[in-house]
């Protein structure tokens, strides 16, 4: 298993939220949410593209979830 992060769908990032226990997703005035406990983490429209490895790191360190945490939950 590789430790690097990879592009991912928009669907596959919801499965994988919910494995880590998160709800959602929630809808806003502008974007999705993820809740877990008091966090609430926006998430990217359903667009036809991958969701890059720049946004996933960015959304991962809102989340407090670790890059080991990540690859873990398959």
């Amino acid at each position: 298993m590789s430790r690097r992060l990879a592009p991912i769908t928009r669907r596959e990032l919801v499965k994988r939220f919910w494995q880590l226990g998160w709800e959602g997703p929630r809808h806003g005035a502008k974007h999705d949410f993820m809740v877990k406990d008091r966090l609430k983490v926006r998430i990217p429209n359903a667009h036809t593209q991958d969701v890059g490895v720049g946004l996933l790191a960015t959304i991962l360190r809102q989340a407090h979830i670790s890059r080991e945490e990540w690859l873990s939950a398959k």
